[in-house]
């Protein structure tokens, strides 16, 4: 047995979960099997079932509810995913759908007008009765008035006997067709009033002679009658005799089976509904309360069914009211389809003469209207051409649209076969295969597109490269930058007599600026630790250019500088070899700003320096100035750079401008040295071109602008004046990108 405590449950519970679906493919799995265990309600009876069965109703609503979104979203997912299969989608919608609505159309049309057709051929049947009773009747008409008017004293009985003459004299002629076997009715009325004419008359016909035709206008009626539940046809003549008798002469035809059958041969099954169809129920109603409420007899033959056409359960032939001749046509063919149609027949009525309509309806088969519309014309060989014809027509037009088809999904398949690549091509550009390259097998614009997906991964590919090739001289861009940092230096090294102050801020990643405090100590003897500061080297510079290229140059600068510097120092070295690795950097030797003290002379030993080791177009510009703490005096020399300016406690502002040109442009230049007393509160403003010239609408930052912000902070320490003087020129600036590095050396006599 196993553990009470063994994992062989919770794996089986959640392999149930990972099994069972969720959303709404859950929800129909639920529903679906709660909708088949609700059938048991077939083993109860009584109130559970019912409740069972209503349940299941509810259970199926919901069902249906979720598999048609369902159904939907597996078709969208699984089906219509692809392209391929939205295309010929597509193409059958576009394709398919207007053939199929046109074709419908067709259907439609075609059904109603065979429909419209049969119902126009029974009734251009009965109209054709109608004219030969017509004719027949209006000739007795016309033979009886001839041999009886001119005998006013003429009884009933000779009126009789006048027309079986003439019926038996064979003056009215007659069809040998069908219709010889329709037994018509005579009837015949002298001013309204019916005339016994012999048992041979008395057959059914409308009873009577109504009001409205005792005299009826232009003296002769035909049409459709219907007298109570029964049809007829009616042909109704009228003479006036010398006399003034109206003599009325009235040939009737049931309108039963034998007439319908008559009527719809070789065209199929007709059907007349003996009852009028423009009445509504509500004036039958009140017309049968009415009668009702006047005690008025309905006799048998005057009865009436007041109840408006509703087509049965089983068919329009469904009820038994119907009157229906012929039979219906079996099918040829499986496109002989049954043709039924409805519509209506004008009638009279034959109590009140009002004009209405009955309903009739033909049932037929398109190859017996066809029969019926072309005729004789059907047969002959060159009818079969043309049904062979026709039939090749349209076998040939489904062969275009499966071809067209063919053509749409062979396209589809083309267009999709390339976005297909396309979609193989992105996966691999996306797994970092760079090289991956697309088949182009054609010369289409998909191909194009191919190509031109071939051409973006290689350049992608260069551009990575490229990118990383970026990152690599970034990175040591950074390490330039650290060490040019170094450079500078690290911290203010102030005397007791001048408090110094520097800042360079780059246009980009390095600059071409230069800056540099060189201070320089009395010199060492023994027991001494802390020396005084006898003077301090200073300098500033501008190299041409910008970028990696200016700041070499600076580099090369700042070494030649500090070069001569260390040439004139003597080095501490201690007694023994430990002790001078041990040494402090700071441990310096005497009277090490000797040579400093004629910054002209620097200057020409590095342009010299610089022109022999530097390409011709190099140059730089560089202020170099020596101040001696005992005396506060500043000897400089300025050898092209921007001129520095001291701004003295009374406001005085005196220019540093002696010296000569630039550095390292030609060889054998002289400089010119200057020197004057620094003052208590003097400050000297030394900065590149960089601070100055940066222009907005306004024209330049300017030297005034400058030197009004250190005036108006003069007493604050230096890095706040600097910092002050950096805020006023981002402003001037503005968002626009920094034109150029920017040096700024501060200098204040204590």
């Amino acid at each position: 047995m196993q553990d009470a405590n063994s994992p062989t449950g919770p794996r089986v519970l959640n392999l149930l979960r990972e099994r069972i679906p969720t959303g709404l493919a859950g929800a129909a799995v639920w529903l679906g099997l709660w909708f088949c265990v609700l059938f048991v309600r077939h083993l109860f009876s009584g109130g559970f079932r019912t409740f069972l069965g209503i349940l299941q109703f509810f259970v199926g609503i919901a069902l249906v509810s979720v598999a048609i979104p369902l159904a939907w979203q597996l078709i969208r997912k699984h089906l219509l995913w692809s392209l391929r299969n939205k295309l010929i989608l597509t193409y059958l919608l576009i394709g398919l759908a207007p053939v199929i609505l046109f074709l419908t159309l067709v259907g439609v049309l075609a059904y109603v007008a065979a429909g419209q057709f049969a119902i126009h051929l029974t009734d251009s049947r009965l109209q054709a009765e109608l004219i030969q009773m017509r004719n027949e009747s209006g000739r007795r008409a016309d033979l009886t008035t001839a041999l009886v008017a001119e005998r006013p004293k003429d009884s009933a009985q000779q009126i009789g006997g006048a027309i079986q003459n003439i019926e038996q004299a064979g003056e009215v002629a007659r069809l040998d067709m069908p219709r010889l076997r329709l037994h018509r009715e005579i009837r015949v009325f002298l001013n309204g009033a019916a005339v016994d004419i012999g048992p041979k008359y008395r057959g059914k016909a409308p009873f009577g002679l109504p009001p409205w035709a005792t005299e009826v206008p232009g003296g002769e009626f035909s049409g459709l009658v219907l007298d109570g539940r029964d049809l007829y046809l009616v042909a109704l003549h009228q003479k006036k005799w010398n006399d003034g008798r109206i003599f009325t002469l009235m040939s009737s035809l049931p309108v039963d089976s034998a007439v319908l059958k008559l009527i719809s041969e070789g065209l199929g099954q007709a059907s007349l509904l003996p009852q009028r169809a423009g009445r509504t129920a509500n004036e039958i109603s009140t017309e049968n309360k009415a009668e009702a409420n006047a005690g008025t007899p309905a006799p048998s033959q005057k009865s009436r069914q007041k109840v408006r056409f509703a087509v049965g359960a089983d068919g329009i032939n469904g009820g038994s009211s119907w009157i229906v001749g012929g039979t219906e046509p079996p099918a040829v063919n499986v496109a002989d389809a049954r043709v039924s149609f409805t519509s209506t027949e004008p009638i009279t009525d034959w109590d009140s003469g009002e004009r209405d309509n009955v309903l009739i309806a033909v049932q037929s088969r398109p190859s017996l209207l066809y029969n019926q519309l072309f005729g004789s014309s059907l047969g002959g060989i060159v009818t079969s051409v043309l049904r062979i014809a026709i039939i090749l027509l349209c076998v040939l037009f489904a062969l275009i649209e499966l071809l067209a088809l063919w053509m749409a999904i062979g396209l589809s398949r083309s267009i999709t076969s390339s976005v297909a690549d396309l979609y193989s091509a992105t996966e691999h550009i996306d797994r970092g295969d760079f090289d991956y390259r697309i088949g182009v097998k054609s010369d289409d614009q998909l191909a194009e597109l191919s190509s031109s997906f071939n051409t973006m991964s290689g350049s992608l590919q260069r551009l990575l490269e490229e990118q990383k090739e970026k990152e690599r001289l970034q990175n040591e861009i950074s390490i330039a930058q650290e060490v040019q940092a170094n450079l500078f230096p690290l911290h203010a090294q102030g005397l007791a007599t001048l408090d110094l102050h520097g800042i360079c801020r780059p246009a980009r990643s390095v600059s071409g600026d230069y800056y540099d405090f060189l201070v320089f100590h009395e010199e060492a003897h023994a027991g001494m630790v802390h020396r005084r500061e006898t003077g301090v080297g200073i300098a500033i510079g501008d190299i041409s250019g910008k970028g990696i290229s200016a700041a070499l140059l600076m580099a090369t600068l700042h070494s030649a500088v500090r070069a001569y510097r260390f040439a004139s120092e003597e080095l501490v070295y201690s007694e023994s070899s430990v002790a001078g690795l041990t040494a402090s950097r700071e441990g310096r030797g005497g009277d090490c700003d000797e040579l400093f003290q004629s910054p002209g002379r620097i200057l020409s030993l590095l342009n010299r320096h610089l022109y022999r080791s530097t390409q011709p177009e190099k140059y730089a510009t560089l202020f170099l100035a020596h101040y001696d703490v005992a005396s506060s005096m500043l000897t400089y020399s300025n050898a092209g750079q921007l001129p520095p300016l001291v701004l003295s406690r009374d406001g005085q502002v005196r220019r540093l401008d002696k010296g000569g040109t630039v550095v390292g442009l030609m060889d054998g230049m002289q400089y010119e040295e200057d020197r004057f007393k620094m003052q208590t509160g003097d400050i000297l403003v030394a900065y590149s071109d960089g601070v100055t010239e940066p222009e907005n609408d306004f024209g330049e930052f300017g030297e005034e602008r400058m030197m009004e912000v250190v005036a108006r902070y003069r007493d604050q320490p230096l890095h706040v004046i600097s910092g002050q003087v950096m805020l006023a020129l981002d402003a001037w600036i503005g968002a626009d990108e920094q034109p150029d590095d920017i040096t700024l050396v501060l200098a204040r006599q204590v």
